[in-house]
């Protein structure tokens, strides 16, 4: 499978949310993404499905980090593209992301733990790949 990566590391073809071509969700598959981010506790409740839905990384969507809007700033597409990687900001980044995989074993099937692990907690090594 190709990846999409998203300017912290993130890869977007693996993440459930992410509906943007060629990725596109059903609404059954967008409500199962809901239950899963309130059942390894991203959400403290199931959003919708518009909610829940990614097109993409934006400067106007929220980020804890503000990476996208970092990047934009500085004129660069992903992080590995700064002189400051990794900056305190990803570092944080990383290790706030790794604090939710046990979780994630705990409570995710096994399919659904690899996607995640794609998506979400292999960003570091996505962006160490972008930097050689």
């Amino acid at each position: 499978m190709e990846k999409i990566i998203a300017a912290c590391g993130n890869d977007c073809m693996a993440c459930p949310r992410y509906v943007a071509h060629p990725c596109e969700k059903t609404d059954e598959q967008l409500r199962h993404t809901a239950e899963l981010w309130m059942k390894i506790g991203y959400r403290d409740h199931i959003v919708t499905n518009e909610e829940i839905s990614c097109r993409g990384c934006k400067p106007e969507n929220w980020c804890r980090y503000q990476v996208v809007k970092c990047c934009q700033d500085r004129g660069i597409t992903t992080c590995a593209d700064c002189q400051e990687y990794p900056c305190d900001n990803m570092k944080e980044c990383f290790q706030v992301t790794k604090s939710f995989e046990p979780k994630c074993r705990e409570v995710c099937t096994e399919e659904e733990y690899l996607q995640l692990k794609r998506a979400f907690f292999e960003k570091e090594e996505n962006l160490g790949r972008l930097l050689r």
